[in-house]
């Protein structure tokens, strides 16, 4: 019987970088673990990753620099300029059925999964619509009427917080408290607490401490 999987990546600001490093050790070390999934998923930042793996585009162009520009009243415009700028024309085609994109219905607060997209710019509307926060992204969110579908199964989760995803930060001692976010279980010590109130800011504005990129 063939062995099918999946590969999600949590929501985490600008912390996203981490997964650019994450994914070149896969890369370079198990290089068939990305190029055999079956699909990737995602919400927030992490649905970026996700498409970006989906529709084919290196791992070396995810840190795009206008992404992380500090200019958090702009950030869905900045982020919707770099999604036009670097998408293949047929993105939908190629994602379609290999992405999986997380979103919140604001009516009810229900999780929709996206997994079907009819033309590029629907597929641009979805990830900004993932990639909203309230407030932090503006007052006025995006909206998509969303198809549910379910992502299977078999899924190998990663987060850039310690915590039970199976890729992730490791602390140096066991820690029995955790908080969960979305579907992501996030271990309460003091390195996450450090990569959470900086995952808000950009690279470039983050204060030095003893906490990684």
């Amino acid at each position: 019987m063939k062995v099918v999987w999946n590969i999600s990546f949590a929501g985490c600001g600008f912390r996203s970088i981490y997964y650019v490093g994450a994914l070149s050790c896969i890369l370079e070390q198990v290089p068939q673990l990305l190029h055999g999934a079956a699909m990737f998923g995602g919400a927030s930042s992490g649905c970026l990753v996700a498409a970006a793996l989906a529709v084919g585009i290196p791992i070396d162009l995810l840190h795009h620099k206008k992404i992380f520009e500090n200019k958090t009243d702009t950030f869905l415009y900045t982020l919707r300029h770099s999604l036009l700028e670097k998408l293949p024309q047929d993105a939908h085609l190629r994602a379609s059925g290999r992405l999986c994109v997380s979103l919140t219905r604001l009516a009810d607060g229900q999780n929709v999964l996206v997994s079907k997209f009819d033309t590029r710019e629907e597929l641009i509307q979805v990830l900004m619509c993932s990639c909203f926060f309230p407030i932090y992204c503006g007052f006025k969110p995006p909206s998509y009427h969303g198809v549910v579908s379910l992502f299977p199964l078999n899924t190998i989760t990663m987060a850039p917080f310690s915590g039970e995803s199976d890729i992730c930060p490791r602390e140096g001692t066991f820690n029995f408290f955790e908080a969960h976010y979305g579907n992501v279980s996030i271990q309460v010590n003091t390195g996450n607490v450090y990569r959470v109130c900086t995952s808000f800011l950009p690279p470039t504005l983050e204060v030095s401490g003893n906490g990684e990129m």
